[in-house]
């Protein structure tokens, strides 16, 4: 649908029938203006999905120190109870 109505603006933009609306429609996606609010858009997406991917990656980070401090109590011959109530500091 969109394709189609591209192709009938296009159309009467090189007939010479478009309106004045859609003339100005144009102008204004073509002005520098938009293609600057698109850029920054387009940079507030990527920055988005980096903390995003930054958010997972402490909490990534966060189950592996939890998995090496159990590690290392297993190691120092902790035993379980030991290791729950520790986890509290």
């Amino acid at each position: 649908m969109i394709s189609l109505a591209m192709d009938l603006a296009e159309q009467q933009l090189r007939d010479g029938t478009a309106s004045s609306q859609l003339i100005t429609e144009f102008v204004k996606r073509g002005s520098t203006k938009a293609r600057i609010e698109k850029e920054l858009l387009e940079k507030q997406r990527d920055l988005a999905a980096a903390k995003a991917d930054a958010i997972k990656a402490a909490d990534r980070l966060e189950e592996l120190m939890k998995e090496a401090t159990k590690a290392m109590r297993r190691y120092q011959g902790m035993d379980e109870e030991e290791e729950e109530f520790d986890d509290g500091y």
